[in-house]
């Protein structure tokens, strides 16, 4: 099978084609013939050096994928050959044939092509897990999102409306904030030109928000911490802006923060399919009725998956960036 591989770390142009050996399925198992691929940003830190797949997963960019069974492990009661799933994989995913763990395999959505549903797996199972599994939030709270208009932002944006949530976001231009506030975002802050400590606080009445879902980091941090309502909790996901900060811990103690992060990557099966089953309960009858739908911002060929993480890493995109094999 064709895969693009990672030669060596560093700029876009060390994917490289290479042929492999088709995977053979390990029990609780399938091999996904693979139509299409999301591309997110752990591919881009994986391709630099930055983020070493875990031990035991393909040395293979990608970790989402939608397509057609074509083989099963021993185990593997709920599937068989010829399902179209999307799935979640630690690994894998940009080639013409992919392994995923049968637990983290999800029907595709009534309606759905093979590209919308590569679109769902990395963000949702991310979203879900840091914004109502570990940062609790409820209905009628309101929640800051740092970077609203990619992949994870368009995702939160959608799923904490479905839920009754009041959305505020930050993003990088007029273009971008008034994309985030037609997806469903009560307010918009662009950070180019705004504080956007100063802009929840009128937003807010001075309350400040109670949950923020960061994926910047860095100089972000304390800032956070002042845009943060009492009983606020902040929720680490990425950190484009470096890791270190100095954290305030009186504030922490006057406001009564929690403070929280997560990868999901390196975690076991067995988690990320309790996860899976509450996107299937929860979050897969809104895509099949429409209320939610993913943002496709470009789709590349595999082949041109060098220029499509030169698109990722200029920030330009609106949503998500798929490869079709």
């Amino acid at each position: 099978m064709i895969a693009i591989e990672i030669s060596e770390p560093g700029p876009v142009d060390v994917l490289k084609p290479s042929e492999r050996p088709v995977p053979d399925p390990a029990s609780r198992q399938v091999v996904i013939q693979v139509a299409a691929a999301g591309v997110n940003r752990p591919d881009v830190m994986q391709r630099r050096g930055l983020y070493p797949p875990p031990a035991g997963a393909s040395d293979i960019p990608g970790l989402e994928v939608a397509g057609v069974i074509r083989a099963i492990g021993d185990r593997v009661e709920d599937l068989k050959i010829g399902d179209r799933v999307c799935a979640l994989v630690s690994g894998g995913g940009y080639a013409e044939y992919c392994l995923a763990s049968a637990d983290l395999c999800l029907p595709i959505p009534e309606g759905f092509d093979f590209v919308q549903a590569a679109a769902l797996p990395e963000t949702f199972f991310t979203v879900w897990n840091n914004l109502f599994d570990r940062a609790r939030l409820q209905c009628g709270e309101t929640l800051l999102v740092h970077g609203g208009s990619g992949g994870i932002g368009t995702t939160a944006i959608q799923l904490a409306k479905a839920f009754g949530a009041k959305v505020i976001v930050t993003a990088g231009n007029a273009e971008k904030c008034r994309f985030c506030e037609r997806l469903g975002a009560d307010a918009a802050i662009d950070y180019t030109t705004q504080d956007f400590v100063e802009e929840i606080e009128k937003l807010t009445a001075g309350n400040g928000v109670e949950v923020i879902l960061d994926i910047i980091g860095g100089d972000y941090f304390p800032r956070n911490l002042k845009a943060l309502a009492n009983e606020g909790r902040l929720v680490q996901i990425a950190i484009q802006n470096g890791a270190k900060s100095e954290i305030n811990l009186w504030a922490v103690m006057q406001k009564r923060l929690t403070i929280t992060g997560s990868t999901l990557r390196a975690r076991e099966d067995s988690f990320k399919a309790g996860i899976a089953e509450r996107l299937r309960q929860r979050v897969w009858p809104l895509l099949a009725n429409k209320t939610i739908e993913p943002v496709i911002d470009s789709i590349f060929p595999l082949a041109e998956a060098a220029a499509a993480h030169a698109l990722m890493e200029s920030s330009q995109h609106l949503g998500k960036i798929i490869l079709t094999v």
